[in-house]
């Protein structure tokens, strides 16, 4: 217990405000209880923050348990209730998003310093060893940090210099109720397993051993943040637009070629969830290798892809599949644009001329399909669009994508910016029809 406080009276200052995580279980009791200890003395404003992840019959009854301690207590009580989950099925990592977007918006409500979990030093144990049983990479063997920065604040996980025999043993001490989650001793979970079996074998040993294990993540840790400081300006440089220059990888040795892929990883899990094993990295390094234009699938429907020299690594796009009649103007998935408009000496493959008469309307806009072909202006005989987007060196992902204007007999009229059809007229012929294209690129969304 020493430990938490000397960490505790060198992080807080006055007047700091906390949102801390409460299930109303021993350890975030205990958590709780400590950081009281120093609301007077620093006027420290406490934020309870309490989810109801809506699975057990007990969680009304625990959420009215942590709202009158708080009550008591003059402590601010916030509460979340998860009435749904995606197609009604609970999901972890769904349950995790909705937890922290909550803290997040506690954060910015009462601009606290720092939000605080109760994860403990037999947590961090077991999520190592999960690790290195299962496989993972530096930033994985680290398991749970002490101190892990956000983007808009700091998590602080005090408990991981105590077990949870520290924790017991504080809260009898200073006869603290709390509440238990029966499910936490489910043989039917990995975590639990570990708890069971591998945590007191290891005590046996060493009573101690979870300050071993938070000096081994700590040090883990200063690596992370060393390699980091190497690799976050290579990023910075080099990886813009969702993708990263092939050559310039390749002038890397592999293990910083690997440490860029898992930080660019890194980068896409602020917003989804890309879980990846050794073997997918490892075919991600033969990928630039080969610098052939090749796709990967990884875990969670993203794919990794190599085209025209860079490497993405992004969700997949397996139904990219639209149809619309055209009426004035249209936007395609928020960046193809094509509209009518009254003139214009553009001659451009940015602008099509067509008569009505010559065309069987409505007109359409569509993806691209297999087998399609035009018949090009100034070509004799027709040609598959797919050459065309090739020899346009259009990238993989966009040909699945991009839209073609087709006829009600689905014949094709124009390729956009790329190739008009022999139905196209000159600005002295008879048209009554005026299409305009414009693309917005990458980086104007940005």
């Amino acid at each position: 217990m020493e430990n938490v406080y000397n960490f505790l009276d060198k992080l807080l200052k006055n007047n700091d405000s906390l949102v801390i995580g409460v299930s109303g279980g021993p350890d975030s009791m205990c958590l709780l209880n400590i950081l009281i200890s120093y609301k007077d003395k620093l006027n420290l404003k406490i934020i309870c923050a309490h989810v109801n992840h809506g699975l057990r019959k007990e969680s009304e009854e625990e959420a009215e348990f942590v709202k009158d301690f708080c009550q008591k207590n003059n402590i601010i009580f916030e509460y979340l209730k998860i009435n749904k989950y995606t197609k009604n099925k609970f999901s972890e990592e769904e349950a995790r998003k909705k937890r922290y977007s909550f803290f997040d918006e506690l954060i910015e409500k009462y601009r606290a310093n720092y939000l605080m979990t109760a994860h403990h030093g037999n947590d961090l144990e077991e999520t190592i060893l999960m690790r290195l049983v299962r496989g993972s990479n530096l930033k994985g063997y680290i398991g749970i940090p002490l101190i892990s920065e956000n983007t808009q604040y700091k998590i602080i996980r005090p408990l991981l210099f105590l077990n949870k025999k520290g924790i017991i043993e504080y809260l009898n001490k200073n006869n603290i109720n709390y509440v238990e989650d029966l499910s936490n001793d489910s043989l039917k979970y990995t975590r639990n397993r570990f708890r069971k079996h591998m945590l007191p074998f290891l005590e046996k040993e060493d009573k101690n051993v979870h300050i071993k294990f938070l000096k081994y993540s700590k040090e883990l840790q200063d690596y992370h943040n060393y390699i980091c400081r190497i690799i976050d300006p290579i990023i910075e440089n080099n990886y813009k637009n969702n993708r990263i220059n092939i050559e310039y990888l390749k002038k890397e040795d592999e293990f910083i070629q690997r440490k860029i892929i898992e930080r660019i990883i890194e980068l896409i899990q602020k917003d989804e969830i890309l879980n990846i094993s050794d073997k997918q990295l490892d075919n991600i390094l033969k990928l630039i290798k080969n610098s052939k234009n090749r796709i990967i699938n990884l875990s969670d429907n993203f794919i990794a892809r190599v085209s025209y020299n860079y490497l993405y690594i992004e969700k997949n796009i397996n139904d990219c599949d639209y149809l619309y009649e055209f009426d004035k103007s249209i936007t395609i998935l928020d960046k193809y644009r094509i509209e009518e408009i009254s003139n214009t000496n553009d001659k451009s493959n940015n602008v099509i001329r067509l008569n009505k008469k010559e065309i069987s309307l409505p007109l359409m806009i569509r993806p691209f399909k297999k087998g399609d072909k035009i018949k090009v202006k100034n070509l004799n005989g027709t040609k598959k669009v797919s050459d065309i987007f090739i020899n346009s060196k259009l990238d993989l992902k966009k040909r699945k994508e991009y839209p073609l204007l087709v006829d009600s007999q689905n014949n094709v009229i124009w390729i956009p910016g790329i190739k008009k059809s022999t139905f196209d007229k000159e600005i002295l012929e008879k048209y009554d029809i005026i299409l305009k294209y414009t693309e917005e690129k990458d980086e104007q969304r940005k």
